[in-house]
């Protein structure tokens, strides 16, 4: 292996072209092992670290932290010899290879330890191609030419636009340094000459002068999770016919057995909060209409019907707002769906989410009322069919058996892609994930 090893940026994740240095975690130096750290990257997905695939010393860090890199590109030198026994020549790693000792194995929880390749597909481009500098071949000696006399200069050409002007040399210069062109005008003096009045009045007002706020403004360049996310609402938001429908629900019960399962020795230690009952009924609610949890596969003129739920929570963090999907939320019981959306919203605000946690995604719920909102018209996550927004629990006026008694209410809001879900599809799953939230009791008979 040759001395000297450069290391490419990877692709972490499916299509990624490029990324930005957020953190070194080692400098020129530095002693490195496999699976070691080194760097801290972010990309249009999420913030990832990327571990060291040689044992070695740091010779050189190729890019700044800030800097944006496309995948491909050499990001760090590693020498992987430092006692002086290996050939000097200097190698990148292969773009596609992957490292050896952890990565690749197992971990709790039945996840892989690896990055999602190194590098794109076979083929893609990489790096910008440099143009070669032109070849000058020796030629044979050339006699010199004869000197050819320089031509005249050519007669000066009146200004397009009619028979010149008239108008005294002052008036002239002053139609020059205000930009009025004099072949426009018509003089009011005598004979038609153009004076001064002339031009002043021609000349056009001046713009106002633009407000001084430079100093109470930011300007922050748009990129890695913002830009990806404008980017996906674009094209959900033009591509996929949205409908939503909205309905207000008493979820008291729902809240009383919260309450009776919080005390619970089988629930002691688990953060049930009300998302975990929504995301339970909406799992639920997908068995009855399987339309919700479809995907419109425009390339071939199909629509995809999905037999697994892997359910997304729109979270809003420091570098943007992120969908992180728990897989299988279908096969989960209650408790594993309170557990699962603690950690995925731990690691979301860290900004830790895996980039394979990131995508392929069925049906999503953005819980609004963490921030007090009642409801809204969410968009559909790309390469999903509907979304569930989760408004704020409040006490209200509600009738029951004909009396106005105070009970804990909601709003939910269903947008759907109208391709793939009619109107009476997305009002069946409404209506079911509002009853499994009213009455818990019914998702026995489910």
């Amino acid at each position: 292996m040759p001395k000297y090893q450069r290391f490419p940026l990877p692709d972490t994740a499916e299509g990624l072209t490029e990324a930005e240095i957020l953190t070194w975690h080692v400098k020129p130096g530095d002693a490195v092992t496999v699976n070691q750290i080194i760097v801290e990257i972010e990309t249009a997905k999420a913030a990832v670290e990327l571990p060291c695939p040689w044992e070695g010393v740091v010779t050189e860090l190729l890019v700044e932290i800030g800097q944006t890199v496309e995948v491909g590109v050499p990001i760090i030198t590693i020498d992987t010899d430092p006692s002086g026994s290996a050939p000097a020549p200097v190698a990148d790693a292969p773009v596609n290879g992957t490292s050896s000792g952890k990565i690749g194995e197992e971990m709790p929880g039945g996840r892989i330890a690896t990055l999602v390749g190194y590098g794109p597909k076979a083929g893609a481009a990489t790096r910008r191609t440099r143009k070669a500098p032109p070849v000058v071949a020796a030629a044979a000696p050339v006699a010199p030419a004869p000197v050819v006399p320089a031509p005249a200069p050519a007669p000066v050409v009146p200004a397009p636009g009619g028979p010149v002007p008239l108008a005294k040399p002052p008036v002239r210069k002053l139609a020059k340094d205000l930009g009025v062109d004099l072949h426009a005008l018509t003089g009011s003096g005598p004979g038609g000459v153009i004076t001064r009045e002339d031009v002043e009045r021609a000349q056009a007002p001046a713009p106002a002068p633009a407000p001084d706020t430079g100093a109470r403004e930011r300007r922050v360049p748009v990129k890695g999770v913002r830009r990806a996310t404008a980017q996906a609402m674009v094209d959900s938001a033009f591509t996929a016919p949205h409908v939503t429908e909205f309905l207000t629900v008493d979820v008291t019960p729902m809240m009383e057995l919260r309450a009776r399962l919080k005390n619970s020795r089988e629930f002691g230690g688990v953060k049930l909060t009300p998302l975990a009952f929504c995301a339970k009924a909406v799992v639920l609610a997908a068995r009855r209409t399987p339309d919700v949890n479809a995907t419109w596969d425009a390339a071939t003129g199909e629509i995809v019907y999905k037999d697994y739920v892997h359910l997304g929570i729109a979270a809003a963090t420091p570098r943007g707002l992120v969908v992180p999907k728990v897989r299988d939320a279908d096969r989960m019981s209650l408790r594993e769906l309170a557990e699962a959306l603690d950690a995925l919203a731990t690691t979301a605000r860290e900004g830790r989410t895996p980039p394979a946690d990131m995508v392929n995604g069925t049906i999503t719920i953005t819980n609004v009322g963490v921030f007090g909102v009642d409801t809204g018209t969410p968009i559909i996550n790309p390469g999903e069919s509907a979304i569930l927004a989760f408004g704020a629990i409040r006490d209200m006026p509600w009738v029951v058996d004909g009396q106005v008694v105070p009970r804990k209410v909601c709003q939910l809001a269903l947008s759907f892609d109208h391709r793939v879900v009619d109107g009476q599809q997305g009002s069946q799953f409404l209506a079911d994930v509002g009853t499994l939230m009213s009455d818990p009791a019914v998702a026995l008979t489910y």
